[in-house]
């Protein structure tokens, strides 16, 4: 997350934590009691100029209401103190497609640099939560062909393409992506090497190893989720060609979307989404800009391009402020 906010240039540092639970297996009312009581017990630790809660895996908007309303508590009405908020409570119009707006973003910036665009060309998407839904909605909006996706309940393909709009609704309705009409099941594990153009791994971290990363058969993996290519998987792909635009870039439209929360929480002015989506389209677009320039003058490839903006963008700061060793 360190990374990740320098490489997106944006005023924040980065921490993950969590509760180890199973949401889906908890009710609402005991994920609220959990909420709660975690909160009360991290209230002294967060604040509107601390440390900024936002929603990652098994969280949403209901989630961070209940850290809003629980912290407002102990320290009266702080709307900046948790991002990713319902809209009623102060939260950002585009904040929840953000990360999966970002994740297209990045992918039409780095395609542009080989003269190719979304709509010519074939997508896999592995996740169809949050940020998976939201890559694949607006690839389809844009005319790419989305040939395969998978989550936790199977897998479908068409190498037709798949009509996302369709295939939310139907999973909406029945909890599941199997036995869509508009579609075939495949088996989740040959989706990762399944024929296309674009893979965009949105689920878990890992999913890319050794065992299957010499028959991937994309030419360019978006790396959506945390951490989803292995060191070894990175170095056989690398090999292989395979471009990887790496994750501290490609999936920090979610946290640019959060400070842009954070700014309009602490300004009380709100944006339109129009201009919400605008500005994060000019951080994703600057932010590959400006590691394609670290790839040129160190010559390397996307993800030690990333890295040493970021690494750098710190130590710069850590040294102006006199922290030399």
């Amino acid at each position: 997350m360190t990374w990740k906010t320098a490489v997106a240039d944006i005023p924040y540092g980065g921490a993950k934590g969590g509760i180890g639970c199973t949401p889906r297996e908890l009710s609402k009312s005991e994920l609220e009691r959990l909420t709660r009581v975690f909160t009360q017990k991290i209230h002294d630790l967060i604040g509107t100029h601390t440390d900024v809660p936002a929603p990652d895996m098994g969280t949403n908007a209901q989630t961070m209401a209940w850290i809003l309303d629980e912290y407002s508590k102990f320290h009266g009405h702080s709307p900046a103190v948790v991002t990713g908020k319902p809209i009623d409570l102060g939260g950002s119009l585009g904040r929840e497609a953000a990360t999966g707006r970002g994740v297209v973003f990045g992918t039409e910036a780095l395609l542009a640099e080989y003269g190719k665009s979304v709509k010519d060309l074939t997508f896999v998407i592995q996740g169809f939560g949050n940020v998976g839904s939201w890559a694949a909605r607006l690839i389809h909006e844009r005319g790419g062909k989305v040939i395969a996706v998978s989550d936790i309940t199977g897998a479908i393909k068409n190498p037709n393409g798949i009509d996302i709009t369709e295939l939310i609704k139907y999973k909406e309705n029945t909890g599941s992506l199997l036995n869509f009409s508009g579609g075939d099941n495949m088996d989740p594990n040959e989706l990762l090497v399944h024929e296309c153009d674009v893979l965009i791994p949105s689920a878990l971290g890992g999913v890319l190893n050794r065992e299957n990363a010499s028959s991937v058969k994309a030419k360019f993996i978006v790396e959506a989720a945390n951490h989803p290519t292995d060191p070894e998987a990175d170095e056989i792909l690398s090999k292989k060609g395979v471009i990887i635009l790496p994750d501290i870039y490609a999936n920090a439209g979610g946290v640019t979307v959060s400070y842009f929360e954070w700014v309009q929480n602490i300004q009380g002015f709100m944006w339109d989404e129009e201009k919400v989506n605008n500005e994060l389209q000019r951080y994703m677009t600057r932010a590959f800009h400006n590691i394609k320039n670290m790839c040129k003058t160190h010559e390397c490839n996307l993800r030690m391009g990333a890295f040493t903006l970021g690494v750098n963008r710190v130590a710069r700061a850590t040294v102006l402020r006199g922290w030399e060793a």
